[in-house]
């Protein structure tokens, strides 16, 4: 950090590039009379390292990327890359090795790698970081306006909202009629049938007293719940259809279908995440920057990431949107099979969350993550399964259906609206495209990149963890799309040059840069599960035969079954014997699996297992700092190390693996978007079940999208409810305490 010196200007400047350019730009007559010196940043100083949106000034520091050089049409890639694209890539905002060369930001001693991958210890870690980053007193709650976007003064009190009796439980008859509602609708998920039935066993019991029980019917019921003026954001749809040449005579079925996409307004989804009040203690208005005890950062939280502190640098450079408060859009998506008897029941969900709320609210279920649309699946027979044509709509559908739904952010992305917020301020917001969550061929196509080229870098797809890799952005794209052929871009350089990424429609969002890590696929399930524990049993097969092997790998099933029952340890009563494996059963799997495998096989498999273990947990923190990020990298180099085991042994012949390659870019990962657990696949894994594995089930089958959706604006009202009677202290006690104060009969 560098603090400006010339006098009343007080602008804290990154790097020294960013401090040259101030200075010329700001004070062209200027002339120093002492050196240039960094700003040290005590843990305790009251002058914290703050977003750029908490001051102005301090915008002007960021560089901006120059134009892409023309180059020939015949100038090879690699001629194109290091000369043409030198500047570009060579920048400390897209250096594989991240801002400022990541891992070295300080030249003190990071440490050594810490052994132990107890989970228990892990924790005790970032507890221990906890302490270090209270003392980052950063004020989340800094910018609020009036309803007219006038800056208040600090320390203002929020302007009330409408006054609602604290006995008002519209539409429900009454406390009880809520609670029931909640209790049959989305605890129990009773059917209709059975709550009819419930009902009338109740009104019959009732009857005597001259009592009825809350609701009717289950139509009642509903009715009381689509009557809840709060969430629910209602479902509306589009359709596409193909509109290039047709051949003749037979036509294909998918160029004659109409596709329909359910979504929800985006906009008005987001609001009611801004403005829940369940949010207001664990949300940051602005990026920040926390640093421990020591003065070293730590990355725990979406906002204390570099890429937001960019987004924010660009946006506040305009006048309007000064005292604005970025909003990051987080989107998600995973096609998700609901039933594997009746065949063809596959949905594709897409999930939005905000990068304001903390990570541990976006993993909990907390309605920090909805479901905002369903995505067409085109079909089509086998025989025109590869067609060109059919593959290329089907890419573009994806990409114009991402573009129409969220279409009614894009207006305030250039310029701010006024929202209200959890904790009762108005605020004004600029929204942008943030990480997208995906599994790898997802990642590929949003990428718009083959299918064994990495979405995030230019490395040959035979070669993928080559050194010096050059990072893709939008501008290196367009340049190959000018430049190249169309079978140029897809065999040379992994690019499908005739589809345009959804991100090109909306300001800053570059797609290369919004891929998140996938802790689950690409380490979980992928490196450890699908690569190691296979390569593992070709080797034993390929050194000692199948008999043999086979022993062997029955004693380590063995060694798995027997380990004695303990706190957060799995029991795998058979070993690694069964069919279907899911995340949880491959993290269970893996604090086990290296003693199991330890005198069985090689040393060099070992070592290659406990650095990629290594790796793999250092990754899963909740906080990162300087020295674990360093640590992440030294177990990557030991990882790359002793994998090369499995090509002496002839397992494998190179290691150019998609999932396998994205682990060269975690460190820069951590930087732009700290913690990677808080942009997980497994965050919409679980929510499949919520908005579309439970909805299906409750359908009676026919068309049941449509009772799906409904299914999920209901669940969507009744949390919505849930949190404002809370926040009234309508919800305080148990009802049947309630219940006794009110009539004067309870004591405690």
């Amino acid at each position: 950090m560098f603090r400006c010196p010339v006098p009343g200007c007080g602008s804290v400047l990154r790097n020294r590039t960013g401090y040259t350019q101030h200075i010329k730009l700001k004070h062209p007559d200027w002339e120093p009379d002492m050196p240039l010196r960094p700003v040290d940043y005590d843990s305790d100083s009251d002058d914290e390292d703050r977003g750029p949106l908490a001051d102005p000034a301090a915008n002007e520091n960021e560089q901006d990327i120059g134009a892409v050089a023309e180059a020939s049409a015949n100038t090879a890639f690699q001629n194109a890359a290091t000369e043409q694209f030198e500047a570009q890539f060579s920048d400390e905002e897209h250096s594989q090795t991240g801002p400022s060369s990541h891992n070295s930001r300080d030249d003190s001693d990071v440490g050594g790698s810490d052994d132990s991958h107890d989970e228990d210890q892990s924790e005790d870690q970032d507890e221990q970081s906890d302490d270090a980053e209270e003392q980052s007193d950063d004020d989340i709650s800094r910018r609020p306006v009036d309803c007219n976007g006038k800056r208040l003064p600090t320390g203002a009190i929020p302007s009330p909202s409408p006054a609602r009796d604290k006995n008002d439980w519209f539409p429900y008859r009454d406390r009880a009629a809520f609670e029931l509602a909640d209790l049959l609708y989305a605890t129990e998920q009773m059917s209709a049938g059975n709550i009819n039935s419930l009902l009338d066993i109740w009104a019959a019991d009732l009857a005597r007293y001259q009592a009825s029980p809350p609701f009717r019917t289950q139509a009642d019921m509903y009715c009381s719940i689509d009557d809840t003026p709060l969430g629910g954001v209602k479902w509306e749809s589009f359709t596409i259809s193909y509109d290039g040449p047709r051949p003749e005579g037979d036509v294909p079925t998918w160029m004659t279908d109409k596709h329909s996409i359910y979504f929800r307004n985006p906009l008005k989804i987001v609001h009611g995440m801004l403005s829940n009040p369940d949010f207001k203690d664990e949300i940051d208005y602005a990026p920040l920057r926390v640093h421990g005890p020591d003065g070293k950062r730590h990355l725990r939280n979406f906002m204390s990431g570099e890429w937001a502190w960019r987004q924010a640098n660009i946006i506040s450079q305009k006048e309007s949107c000064v005292d604005a408060s970025f909003v990051p859009i987080i989107l998600g998506s995973d096609k998700t099979t609901v039933s594997v008897a009746t065949g063809q029941n596959e949905y594709w969900p897409l999930y939005c969350s905000i990068g304001n709320v903390h990570n541990n609210v976006r993993r909990a279920h907390r309605n920090a993550v909805e479901v905002i649309a369903f995505l067409a699946i085109p079909k089509t027979d086998k025989k025109h399964a590869d067609d060109a044509n059919f593959r290329k709509f089907r890419r573009q559908l994806f990409h114009t259906s991402l573009s129409n739904i969220l279409s009614p952010l894009r207006q305030w992305m250039e310029d701010p609206e006024i929202v209200r917020c959890g904790d009762g301020h108005f605020r004004k917001v600029i929204y942008g495209i943030g990480p997208y969550i995906a599994d790898y061929p997802e990642q590929a196509l949003l990428a718009c990149t083959v299918q064994g080229w990495c979405p995030v870098c230019a490395n040959p797809k035979d070669d993928l963890d080559r050194d010096g890799a050059l990072l893709r952005t939008r501008e290196h794209t367009e340049f190959l799309v000018r430049e190249f052929e169309l079978g140029d871009l897809w065999h040379s350089y992994g690019v499908v040059g005739d589809i345009v990424p959804f991100t090109n429609d909306f300001p800053r969002a570059d797609i290369h840069q919004l891929i998140s890590p996938d802790i689950l696929h690409q380490l979980i399930k992928g490196t450890f599960k699908d690569h190691l524990v296979s390569w593992v049993e070709q080797a034993l097969k390929l050194e000692h035969g199948e008999s043999k092997a086979s022993e062997i790998l029955t004693e380590i099933d063995r060694r798995i079954a027997v380990v004695p029952a303990f706190s957060k340890l799995r029991h795998f009563h058979e070993g690694r014997g069964f069919k279907q494996w899911t995340g949880d059963d491959s993290k269970a799997l893996m604090k086990v699996y290296l003693p199991a495998i330890d005198g069985l096989v090689s040393a060099d498999i070992v070592r290659t297992i406990r650095a990629f273990l290594e790796f793999c947990y250092l990754v899963r923190r909740d906080v990162h700092m300087e020295a674990s990020i360093a640590e992440v990298q030294e177990a990557l180099d030991s990882f790359h190390q002793h994998r090369k085991i499995f090509v002496t042994l002839e397992v494998r012949d190179d290691f150019s693996l998609p999932r396998q390659h994205s682990l060269v870019h975690y460190v820069d990962k951590i930087w732009e978007f700290a913690a990677p657990n808080g942009l997980c696949s497994s965050i919409t894994e679980s929510k499949h079940i919520k908005a579309v594995k439970e909805p299906w089930r409750r359908s009676n089958r026919y068309e049941a999208l449509e009772q799906m959706l409904m299914t999920n604006q209901r669940l969507g009202k009744l949390a919505a409810a849930r949190v404002d009677f809370k926040e009234r202290g309508m919800l305080d006690d148990s009802i049947f305490k309630a219940k006794k104060k009110v009539s004067g009969k309870f004591s405690s």
